[in-house]
């Protein structure tokens, strides 16, 4: 099972980008999928995450700003970023926690993270 990130770059602040992650491989069942966000010296935090029933849970502070969907059809989690802020630069990684063919439970799963910067 891969995860496959897409989308960063450099914005100014105040504008908007858009990340997509794919997951691929033997995947029976996709439970939570989501977005979390590292910078350089401290944990990584939750942006968002959606689950299998498509509640969506959002860091506080990306409510308002930041909005997640998924395409379950596609295995597929989205993060539109509106409204930018330079706080928000970090790297960004793709969560999921997949059941696989023949696995009798869930394992977590993360893409290689994504440079989002947000100049001021």
């Amino acid at each position: 099972v891969q995860l496959q990130a897409s989308g960063g770059g450099l914005v100014q602040a105040g504008g908007s980008l858009r990340l997509s992650c794919a997951a691929s491989g033997s995947i029976r069942s996709i439970n939570a999928m989501g977005w979390y966000r590292q910078v350089s010296g401290k944990q990584r935090e939750l942006v968002a995450r959606i689950t299998s029933g498509g509640t969506i849970n959002y860091a506080d502070s990306v409510k308002g700003r930041f909005v997640a969907s998924r395409e379950n059809a596609k295995n597929t989690v989205y993060l539109q970023m509106n409204s930018l802020k330079p706080e928000d630069t970090a790297a960004y990684y793709c969560h999921a926690d997949i059941i696989r063919f023949g696995d009798p439970s869930s394992r977590d799963y993360w893409g290689k993270g994504t440079l989002v910067t947000v100049s001021s």
